[in-house]
């Protein structure tokens, strides 16, 4: 079916779902496949809760008039959110990277909301079906859009970024994740860099780049773009310092040449400094005021177990536990053993998608522990199982629950950090 014909009802019918239990009335219902699912076998029942059309993949699935037979559903709901996208001549801001970009979308968001109406991804919808939603939530209020991008495999940043189309995009860093499905780092590099790619065929984009990190700058040549980094790197638009992280972030900054700004942050980490700085170099490029990015960052809390501070009547928490990889490994345990305070435990879950990496990957994640010099150490994970290191392991979160259960730490630090997978975000209401 052609596309603008199918935008044509869509401006009839302006609700999108890609679940058959949820049809609000008269919207389309998508029949998207997963590894354990195929739409198409709703199709029929979308129809019958409310939906007034249902676009199908399956012959099979088109019995009924208002089933419209397509070559690939999902294709076309892409193809579809990227029609809408093109009703709106705002600026698109693309976010990716290994590490930080969802911290840097929030709060490049918060950022810019100081000036303008911000249409942003919700929570991590930042793949090939959460893009495009995120796209259908444009509306002719918004001045600007923040779109996060993630990827697992080659050609996913590309697909993302020509689903998007954004005017000027960020990279936040490049590092060792899902090194199964990149296959190497170099992997990682090429598959963020398709965003880059994907900007130099944009007349008048934009790039806002972390100025000391070689490999983005390897890749962003040809690319006008805007520096930001720690004092000290040259040709910054934006730069700061990390005043204090005891444990907050307090973070010092300014525009090139300006004066200096101080603000204290609700964000753990050192690591969160460039994060920072990147929504800022990126407000300030839309006209948001220093005192207003000053605002904003201050304002800034997170959420989702991603640095997050708790304190219980028995523990102070680090709560990293949405994700993990071995970069934000590495920064999250060096910021936990700078840390003023103790005595300080961790509890660390497996790494994940790291392919004929991980052994070694885990192994110098037990080794970086060792040398912290922190007071307890629990692994857990068949990963960290096959570890040599002095520390308690356990071989999932419900063995670790139990063991609370019978002794629970009182009076520690922790930081908690694994994989989601792992589901260590399930412990800081035990401690």
């Amino acid at each position: 079916m052609d596309i603008k014909e199918l935008y044509r009802l869509y401006t009839e019918h302006p609700a999108i779902t890609t679940d058959s239990r949820d049809c609000p009335e008269g919207s389309i219902f998508f029949a998207l496949k997963g590894g354990n699912f195929d739409g198409n076998r709703f199709a029929a029942a979308a129809l019958a809760n409310g939906c007034s059309y249902a676009v199908v993949d399956d012959p099979a699935a088109a019995t009924d008039s208002r089933c419209l037979l397509v070559g690939d559903a999902l294709h076309t709901f892409q193809m579809l959110a990227r029609e809408h996208r093109r009703r709106f001549s705002i600026p698109v801001i693309g976010i990716t990277g290994t590490n930080g970009k969802t911290t840097t979308k929030e709060l490049t968001a918060a950022v810019l909301a100081e000036k303008y109406s911000v249409h942003c991804t919700q929570g991590n919808f930042n793949n090939d079906v959460g893009v495009p939603k995120t796209l259908f939530g444009l509306a002719p209020g918004h001045d600007i859009a923040v779109v996060e991008m993630g990827a697992s495999h080659p050609g996913d940043i590309r697909r993302l970024a020509e689903t998007a189309e954004p005017t000027c995009g960020i990279i936040t860093n490049v590092g060792k994740a899902h090194l199964q499905g990149f296959g190497s780092f170099e992997g990682v590099v090429r598959t963020k860099g398709e965003l880059y790619d994907f900007l130099r065929q944009r007349e008048g984009s934009r790039v806002f780049i972390n100025a000391a990190d070689e490999h983005l700058k390897a890749i962003a040549a040809g690319l006008a773009t805007v520096g930001y980094g720690l004092e000290g790197t040259p040709g910054l638009a934006v730069e700061g310092r990390v005043a204090s992280c005891s444990p907050l972030l307090c973070l010092d900054w300014r525009a090139a040449g300006g004066r200096w700004h101080r603000v204290q942050t609700q964000l753990i980490g050192s690591y969160n400094a460039l994060n920072m700085l990147a929504a800022a170099c990126i407000g300030l490029h839309f006209g948001v005021s220093e005192s207003q990015v000053c605002h904003a960052l201050q304002a800034y809390k997170p959420s989702n177990n991603r640095s997050q501070l708790e304190r219980t009547g028995s523990n102070t928490l680090v709560v990293d536990a949405y994700n993990a990889n071995p970069t934000s490994m590495a920064a999250a345990i060096d910021n936990f053993s700078r840390m003023e305070g103790g005595p300080k435990m961790a509890i660390i879950g497996d790494m994940r998608e790291l392919g004929d990496a991980s052994a070694g990957e885990h192994q110098r994640v037990a080794d970086a522990l060792a040398a912290a010099g922190l007071d307890r150490v629990w692994l857990v994970g068949e990963e960290f199982a096959r570890t040599s290191c002095p520390f308690r392991k356990f071989a999932d979160v419900g063995e670790v629950k139990a063991e609370i259960a019978r002794h629970r730490p009182e009076g520690y630090t922790i930081l908690i950090k694994g994989s989601n997978g792992m589901r260590l975000y399930e412990l800081p209401q035990l401690l």
